[in-house]
Formats: C-alpha cells, structure tokens, sequence
C-alpha cells in the first residue's frame, strides 16, 4: 500500500511538472470543478466523486461522497459503514502560488455523515477542461466516541486518492 501511494504521488509530480498548454486551476467566483478517482485506505479501496463550486477569490464550497468497495468479508461492512457524504470548504491557493495558473493547492474542512475531517489536495490541469489530482484526507472528531467496530473504522481512518479533474 505504502509503495503504491508513494508511486502516485511520483507520477502525479511527474504530470505537473510538464507544462504543455496554460489551463485555469482556480479561477474564483463561478468557478466548478468535478473530480473522480479510487480511494485507498486500510481494510479497503473504494472510488471518490467531489465537486467543489468557487464563492471567493480563495475559497469554495462543495460536496465529496465515497463508497469503499473491495472490503474483507470478515468485517461485515453494511452499505452504511461503506457509504459517506460531507459537505467541504476549500482554501484555494492557485492565485498564491501564482505559477501561471494551472496548479492548486487546497487545504480544507469536511463534515460528513461518519466524521469532521481536514483534507490537502493538489490539481493540475493540461487544458482547460482537464487535468489530475491528489488527495489526502483524515478525521479531526469523531461522532462516535465509542471504540469502533472494524466496520465503522472504515471511513473514520486517513485515506488517500488521486484521479481526473474536469473544469465545468
């Protein structure tokens, strides 16, 4: 697992340090984008839909769902433990960073149906309707302060993912 995320995060340096054509990675108020991409974490992997929505120079608001699919049997996952939803805020850096336009970083707040979490991310768009990212997300607090089953672990852990960003 370790080796595997260490192997993305290389690829995903790799992509951005190509730079083909200019593209707009943040652009502020209006702006939308869609990401989509596989998840790994312990006990499982899963697939990651977000979409974040530009309300400031800096700043978005959006929504990240998640479903964990290759789960052992052992753990007796119901489609509650597998499923989450949260509502997020963005801290968009691009215009920070200033690189031209087509990097961003962007630390963040999540409050979803299992936990409150932080999350760092990083896209990189080729054109301007595509591009990658990356993603690293774990739990601040819990809402179920009780000892967890292995089930209910499953989405109150860090996890990672990367995949396609689209500009909408």
């Amino acid at each position: 697992m370790k080796k595997f995320c260490l192997y993305a995060a290389a690829v995903f340096v790799s992509f951005i340090t190509v730079q083909n054509v200019r593209a707009q990675a943040f652009s502020g108020d209006g702006d939308a984008k869609f990401q989509l991409g596989p998840k790994f974490q312990e006990n499982g992997t899963g697939i990651v839909g977000s979409y974040d929505y530009g309300v400031g120079p800096n700043l978005s608001v959006g929504v990240w769902s998640s479903y964990v699919l290759g789960v052992d049997e052992v753990l007796n996952a119901s489609f509650g433990n597998r499923f989450d939803i949260r509502a997020r805020l963005n801290a968009n850096l691009a215009n920070v960073i200033d690189d031209g336009g087509d990097f961003d970083v962007y630390p963040g707040l999540s409050l979803g149906l299992k936990n409150f979490g932080g999350h760092v991310g990083a896209r990189y768009f080729f054109s301007q309707g595509f591009g990658v990212y990356t993603e690293f997300s774990a739990p601040i607090a819990r809402y179920n302060t009780d000892v967890l089953s292995p089930a209910e672990e499953l989405l109150n852990q860090f996890m990672f993912s990367f995949g396609a960003s689209f500009n909408l």
